[in-house]
């Protein structure tokens, strides 16, 4: 049997065991409670999305179709005076307008009683279009069923980018009142309509305009005259040199 003496000594080291059960007890409810998150806490956007215009209110850049229709009679040998004035015109704004990144397509009529006529206007189009500086690569001609009319016209066009500008004037929260100091939902927005209205070729932003193959002609000198040993600079004139001899 148990003495009083070490009853009394066991009490004190229960009192300390329990006491740490405790302890670790509220330790790991601590621990399981902070590893839990509420799915109503507010979820704070990153401040890129939230400050840059672009991402906010962005601009859209699509591809719609120009044309133009020339209408050509059976009996006719080509284009009129005013329709070639009309396609210039049609031309030099593809033109302006265009980076290359979109082809010229002439449809013609075919099965038509002006299938014949229309087939001579396409080869003075085709005239016109390489006078204008277009290469036959960016050109393509293709036939088109006209059975809804008795002489369908001769139709030119191209794909040109246009820009989208963002709708503007959305007020959803007051301003008065901004718990985590945020941009308000229409900031930028005015500076992107205006800009997607300004620009003058829509296709520039989405990427740069390509570059022209370099001129070669100068290059050719040099390198044939580094081949046979000459100096490759250029010749200069008694007054381009610098005179280096001084009189005192």
């Amino acid at each position: 049997m148990k003495t009083i003496r070490q009853v009394r000594a066991a009490k004190p080291a229960l009192e300390v065991r329990k006491t740490a059960i405790r302890i670790a007890a509220i330790t790991l409810a601590a621990a399981s409670l902070a590893g839990c998150r509420h799915m109503d806490d507010p979820v704070e956007p990153t401040t890129f999305s939230l400050v840059d215009p672009a991402e906010r209110h962005p601009i859209i850049v699509s591809q719609q179709p120009r044309e133009i229709s020339l209408r050509v009679s059976r009996s006719s040998s080509g284009l009129v005076p005013a329709q070639r004035a009309s396609l210039i015109e049609f031309l030099q704004r593809y033109r302006a307008s265009d980076s290359g990144s979109s082809r010229l397509v002439i449809q013609v009529p075919s099965g038509t009683s002006n299938e014949v006529a229309s087939m001579h206007a396409t080869g003075e189009i085709r005239k016109l279009v390489a006078d204008q500086g277009f290469s036959d690569s960016s050109v393509a001609v293709e036939p088109y069923r006209g059975d809804r009319e008795a002489q369908p016209p001769i139709r030119v066009s191209y794909l040109r980018f246009t820009a989208q500008a963002p709708e503007c004037g959305r007020w959803p929260t007051n301003l008065a009142r901004e718990p985590y100091n945020l941009p308000f939902p229409n900031m930028g927005c005015a500076n992107q309509r205006n800009f997607a209205a300004m620009v003058a070729n829509p296709a520039d932003l989405l990427g740069p305009r390509g570059m022209d193959p370099r001129t070669g002609e100068r290059r050719d000198v040099t390198w044939d005259k580094y081949l046979k040993g000459e100096s490759t600079t250029a010749k200069k004139t008694e007054d381009e040199k610098v005179r280096t001899d001084s009189k005192n």
